[in-house]
């Protein structure tokens, strides 16, 4: 007969006490029935449980599993490489400013190495005629997606597109149809008593937007205005809310740089798009952003009490990740709410420039839950990288101004990679264990 050790499951390791379960009492021999004894204090129930802080040398294979089980490898390698570029490019920086011998730089040849992801993500977009896999393609779009592949992959990421090649054309061909047989439908109603107050208010924020240069354009304004009526009378829940029409922008743009020659979309002359072009933008920009808005409508239902409830979260992991700033804030009765309501409102579009935003969404869109979730430890981190600033700041007026007037006016894709590097440092330390961060 095989032992008692043989029969011990892989984890235990010695005769320590397993975490959590009751002590076991000799075999007694059975009698009569008796009604069990009920613990009834919580002295009783401590007796007769041991716990896991006794688990002894137990509690670091435990420790050990759960990490196994976790499958970040792809994401933390993005996020260590982030973070060891940016460390190796301020040392090569250190060198070149060092007074030393002159050296003529060599001429070279080949053009500057383009990172492995990007070619994979390239060949696995424009190049292949089988069903790309969603994970695979949220894999390799997670650290930035290259400009020319862009369009097809903010559409697949976001569901609008199938991944099978040929269904993509009639897919397509379909939902835009669709699109303008709601404009035919619902746009000549937005005269109507009982919408014309959410047009009006479309019609007055529109303005508002940027880039100015883009938005201001008569045609754009048309389409913009177009999408976000036809959205609001199809989502009665929220109807429009300030703050939705920023959400367009990015879209707009990114399906844009498919027919322009500027490398700036917010220089182009729009007006000299063809008519059909701008249609198929318009309706894959309205798609593509209801496809969004599904998972952040509670942020924009009555109350808003998606964004109150991220603002209060905001709040609370701030407590414990950087509580010297998470005091100043305090003693000095800065409310979150008013800095980060615009940040979970309008997903940072109004914090950073515009090309920043677009890399952000690249990421965003490869996370699940990425606009709802991730957004969360993108502004933790975003808080945090202004720590000297805001901890140097001894008045209420002068540190709300800073928190509502950032500096990211020079930001570009390095500064997005490392907020999004420390964003998910952040998440993996906090996203599987919210009470870490609860009071």
């Amino acid at each position: 007969m095989a032992s008692d050790g043989a029969r011990k499951q892989f984890w235990k390791r010695s005769n320590s006490k397993v975490p959590g379960s009751l002590l076991k009492a000799a075999p007694k021999v059975p009698t009569t029935p008796a009604k069990a004894k009920r613990i009834s204090t919580f002295q009783e129930f401590e007796s007769n449980t041991s716990d896991a802080w006794d688990a002894g040398e137990d509690d670091d294979g435990l420790l050990a599993m759960a990490a196994e089980s976790l499958h970040t490898d792809v994401v933390m390698e993005t996020a260590n490489r982030v973070l060891r570029n940016h460390s190796e490019r301020q040392e090569r920086h250190k060198r070149r400013e060092a007074p030393g011998p002159e050296q003529k730089p060599k001429p070279s040849a080949e053009p500057p190495p383009v990172p492995s992801g990007d070619l994979r993500l390239v060949k696995s977009v424009s190049e292949s005629h089988t069903s790309c896999p969603a994970e695979e393609l949220r894999k390799l779009s997670w650290s930035g997606i290259p400009k020319p592949v862009r369009p097809i992959t903010w559409k697949l990421l976001s569901g609008y597109l199938p991944a099978n090649v040929d269904r993509r054309p009639a897919t397509l061909q379909r939902k835009q149809k669709e699109y303008f047989a709601f404009i035919e439908h619902y746009y000549d109603s937005r005269n109507d008593d009982v919408h014309q107050d959410t047009y009006r208010q479309i019609h007055i924020d529109i303005p508002r937007m940027s880039p100015e240069a883009l938005i201001l354009q008569p045609k754009v304004t048309e389409i913009f205005e177009r999408i976000l009526f036809i959205w609001a009378i199809r989502h009665p829940a929220s109807g429009y809310v300030q703050g939705i029409n920023d959400l367009v922008t990015p879209f707009f743009v990114v399906f844009m740089c498919e027919h322009i020659e500027e490398e700036e979309v917010d220089a182009a002359d729009v007006s000299r798009v063809p008519a059909d072009v701008l249609r198929d933008v318009e309706a894959d920009t309205y798609w593509c952003m209801s496809k969004l808005l599904d998972g952040i409508q509670d942020n924009y239902t009555f109350a808003q009490p998606g964004i109150q409830m991220k603002v209060k979260m905001l709040e609370e992991l701030v407590s414990r990740i950087d509580e010297p700033v998470h005091r100043h804030l305090e003693q000095h009765e800065v409310r979150y709410l008013q800095f980060a309501f615009r940040w979970m409102n309008n997903l940072l579009m109004r914090e950073v420039p515009l090309r920043c935003t677009v890399r952000l969404w690249d990421t965003y869109q490869s996370e699940p839950d990425g606009f709802s979730h991730f957004h969360l430890y993108v502004c933790a981190a975003f808080l945090v990288r202004w720590r000297k600033e805001i901890l140097e700041e001894r008045d209420f007026q002068e540190l709300l101004l800073f928190l509502q007037n950032l500096p990211t006016a020079h930001w570009g894709d390095e500064d997005i990679s490392l907020l999004l590097a420390e964003a998910y440092r952040l998440k993996f330390a906090f996203a599987d264990a919210p009470n870490h961060y609860k009071k």
